[in-house]
C-alpha cells in the first residue's frame, strides 16, 4: 500500500507544478483570440525581375521578420499564400495603418550630394514644408481645428498662396489630408533636388534616442567599414560648400544637413551619423525599425488590411471554453454513468491530462488559436477512447470471473496494444500536418500531438496509478463498483 501511495503522491506532486506553471506562465493567444491585425502582401517584379520565385519570396520574408520583431509584437507570424504572397499575423497589434506603413516601405536609404545651384529652391521647399507641419501638428492639438480657429484657416490660406508660388497642383480632400499630402509632395521635391545616391545605406544598426537638448528625438546609424568610407568620402566632397547632405528614405527627404569645413580634409568619419528632424519618440521607433530590418529586395503591394478588436478575441474564447466545458461535463457524465468508479478514476485522469497540457502549452510555448483550442478537444476525445479500451477489458474479465485485481491488471495489459496503435497513428498524421501545413493547421497539429503524448502518459500511468491507489482500500475493492451485480457471474 505504501508504494501505492508514493505513486499517488507523485502524480498529485506533478498536478501541483503544472498548476504553478499555468499560474505564472500565461498561454499565449493567436491573432483570433486575443485580435490584432492581419496583412496581405503581395511582392511585386522590379527591374530585370519579371516573375517572383521561391527564394526572392524568401528574401523578402526575411526582411519581414527582421521588421516584425522589431515592432515588438510577440506570437506574430508571417506566412506563405502563393508564389508572390505573404501573410502576416500580429496579435495585439491594434494600429494597423502603422503596421501597414512599416512593413510596406521599400525603406530604401539612400545618401546624396545636392545639386549645385538649387539653394533657392529647396529654401523655399523646406519653409513650405515646415509651415505645412506646424499648422498640422496645431490642428491636432486638444480644442483646435479649421472650423474653429480663425488663425489656423488664415495660415492655411497662407499656406495654399505659397503652394501655389512653387508651382504645385492644388489637392482635394479635408485640410488635415491636403497638409499630409503636400507635406509627402514636399519631400519628394526636395529630393529631387539632390544628385544621385553617392552610396545607399550599409547599416549594422539602427537607433534612436532623445536629442541633447530634449525637444525631439533622432536616429542613430551605425556604418559598416565600406559604408563608413562613403560616407567619409561624400561628406568630404560637399563640406563647406553651402551644399546639402540629403538622406532620403525611398524617394522622399527626411533630413537636409549642412556639413562644416572642419570635414573638407577627411570628411565625417567613425563610421556613424545621425538622423534629426524634429521626429515623435513612435516616428524615431519606426524609422529605426525600417532601418533596422533593412531595405526589402522588391517592392511589396498591400493587398488587404483585417483588424480583429480584443472584443471579438474574447467572444471568441469565451465560446471555445463553453463548448469545452459542455464537452467534458457530457463526457464526464457519461463515464460516471457506464463505468462507476472507473468512470470516477478517467474524469479524475481526464482532469489532470487538462492540466498537463495547458501547462505544457505554457511552457514551450504554444500559440493558442482557436484551430488549436479544436485539437485540444479532439484531444481529449482519444484521452477518453483509451479509458474506455481499458474500462471495457476489466468489464470482460469480471464477467468470466477473475477477480478485480486481476481483472484491472489484465485490462491494462490486453488494451496496451491497442492503445498505443491508434495513438501513433494520430501521431503520424499530426507530424504530417506540421510539417506540411501553415499557420492554424499547424497550430491544430501541434496542440493535437501534445494531447495524443500526454493522452498515453495519463492513460497507462496515471489512471493505472489511481485506480491502484483506490484498491488498497478494501471498501472499495468490490466488482459491484464496476459492473451491476446482474451481469457478474453467479
Amino acid at each position: 500500500m505504501a508504494r501505492q501511495q508514493g505513486w499517488f503522491a507523485l502524480i498529485l506532486a506533478l498536478a501541483f507544478s503544472a498548476g504553478v506553471v499555468c499560474a505564472n506562465f500565461p498561454l499565449q493567444l493567436g491573432l483570433d483570440l486575443r485580435g490584432g491585425s492581419q496583412l496581405t502582401l503581395e511582392v511585386q517584379p522590379a527591374g530585370e525581375i519579371t516573375t517572383i520565385d521561391s527564394e526572392q519570396l524568401e528574401a523578402v520574408k526575411a526582411v519581414m521578420d527582421l521588421r516584425v520583431n522589431g515592432l515588438g509584437v510577440s506570437e506574430s507570424t508571417i506566412q506563405t499564400i502563393s508564389n508572390d504572397q505573404l501573410v502576416v499575423q500580429l496579435p495585439g497589434e491594434q494600429d494597423p495603418s502603422r503596421a501597414a506603413e512599416i512593413l510596406g516601405s521599400t525603406a530604401l536609404l539612400e545618401f546624396r550630394a545636392q545639386k549645385p545651384g538649387t539653394q533657392n529652391q529647396i529654401r523655399d521647399l523646406q519653409r513650405l514644408k515646415r509651415q505645412a507641419e506646424a499648422v498640422l501638428k496645431f490642428s491636432r492639438e486638444e480644442g483646435n481645428s479649421f472650423d474653429s480657429s480663425s488663425d489656423l484657416q488664415l495660415d492655411f490660406e497662407q499656406i495654399v498662396l505659397a503652394q501655389k508660388a512653387l508651382g504645385i497642383v492644388s489637392i482635394s480632400g479635408p485640410k488635415e489630408v491636403q497638409l499630409e499630402q503636400l507635406i509627402d509632395i514636399t519631400r519628394l521635391k526636395i529630393a529631387e533636388l539632390f544628385e544621385p545616391a553617392a552610396f545607399t545605406g550599409n547599416l549594422i544598426k539602427a537607433g534612436s534616442r532623445q536629442e541633447s537638448n530634449g525637444s525631439g528625438w533622432e536616429v542613430t546609424l551605425t556604418f559598416n567599414s565600406e559604408g563608413g568610407e562613403q560616407f567619409a568620402d561624400l561628406t568630404k566632397s560637399i563640406a563647406g560648400t553651402n551644399r546639402l547632405l540629403g538622406i532620403i528614405l525611398d524617394g522622399r527627404s527626411i533630413s537636409e544637413a549642412t556639413v562644416g569645413a572642419q570635414f573638407k580634409t577627411a570628411g565625417i568619419t567613425g563610421g556613424a551619423a545621425t538622423i534629426s528632424g524634429d521626429f515623435s519618440i513612435q516616428d524615431a521607433r519606426d524609422l529605426e525599425v525600417k532601418l533596422d530590418g533593412g531595405s526589402l529586395p522588391l517592392p511589396v503591394k498591400i493587398l488587404e488590411v483585417r483588424t480583429i478588436g480584443p472584443t471579438l478575441g474574447a467572444a471568441n474564447i469565451r465560446r471555445s471554453l463553453i463548448s469545452a466545458l459542455s464537452g467534458l461535463l457530457l463526457v464526464a457524465i457519461f463515464m460516471l454513468l457506464i463505468y462507476r468508479l472507473a468512470g470516477f478514476v478517467a474524469v479524475f485522469a481526464l482532469s489532470l491530462y487538462s492540466l498537463f497540457n495547458l501547462a505544457v502549452y505554457a511552457l514551450i510555448p504554444v500559440t493558442l488559436t482557436l484551430p488549436g483550442i479544436a485539437g485540444f478537444i479532439l484531444s481529449i476525445g482519444m484521452a477518453v477512447d483509451a479509458n474506455v479500451l481499458i474500462f471495457e477489458r476489466v468489464k470482460d474479465e469480471l464477467r468470466r470471473g477473475n477477480t478485480l485485481i486481476r481483472s484491472i491488471e489484465t485490462g491494462f495489459s490486453e488494451a496496451f496494444s491497442s492503445i498505443i496503435d491508434g495513438h501513433l497513428t494520430t501521431l503520424i498524421s499530426c507530424i504530417a500536418l506540421f510539417s506540411l501545413g501553415t499557420g492554424f493547421v499547424k497550430g491544430f497539429a501541434a496542440t493535437l500531438g501534445i494531447g495524443v503524448v500526454l493522452s498515453l502518459f495519463t492513460a497507462l500511468s496515471c489512471t493505472r496509478t489511481i485506480l491502484r491507489f483506490l484498491m488498497s482500500y478494501q471498501t472499495l475493492r468490490r466488482p459491484t463498483n464496476f459492473l451491476p451485480m446482474s451481469q457478474l457471474p453467479s
